[in-house]
């Protein structure tokens, strides 16, 4: 009777050993740090925001979900940015998920999944694009696509200066084209 007893004991000790050690593996497993809200050093945070300029026959509005103002680095971040541009013969939108703009010179960053839309249906696709509002200049080092009527063009950067209207896809550039403009006889 001794021995079934022991033999009993020592199959209950056993058990709860395994069902402790399980339960100690399994909570360890399943930790999940607690995320805190990231804090921003920003001076300022502005919901909503929308700002409109005109400057010549060229007029833009920018619009963001929020807008975080660093003052101490002259910058605006902003999340996502959509920035719409009317031209006389054009309009244009451009979007990312989050951008800069330097308070000072006006040059805008967009960034994470940007998209320009022409209404004469260029499109642009990229993860960086960078405006300097001095020169003129629209650039990035980030890969390219565009597209428009069935054309295809991927490069590894775009360089675009407004003032002589030239745009150039940098890198190795691959085009297709699927359908070809008519020529006049």
């Amino acid at each position: 009777m001794q021995r079934i007893s022991l033999w009993i004991l020592t199959a209950v000790g056993l058990f709860v050993v395994l069902v402790t050690g399980t339960l100690i593996v399994r909570s360890r497993a399943n930790r999940v740090e607690p995320t805190e809200p990231v804090t921003s050093k920003a001076d300022y945070r502005i919901k909503e925001v929308q700002l409109e300029e005109e400057s010549g026959n060229v007029r833009w509005k920018l619009v963001a979900d929020q807008a975080e103002i660093f003052e101490g680095e002259g910058r605006t971040g902003l999340r996502q940015p959509v920035v719409d541009i009317q031209q006389p013969q054009r309009t244009w939108r451009a979007r990312g998920d989050e951008g800069d703009v330097r308070q000072a010179t006006k040059d805008l960053e967009l960034r994470k999944n940007v998209v320009v839309v022409s209404s004469d249906g260029l499109r642009l696709e990229t993860s960086v694009l960078r405006w300097q509002a001095g020169a003129k200049r629209l650039w990035t080092d980030a890969p390219v696509k565009i597209t428009r009527a069935g054309s295809v063009i991927e490069g590894s950067g775009l360089e675009v200066d407004m003032t002589q209207q030239t745009a150039e896809v940098k890198g190795r550039v691959r085009a297709q084209f699927t359908e070809f403009p008519r020529l006049s006889q």
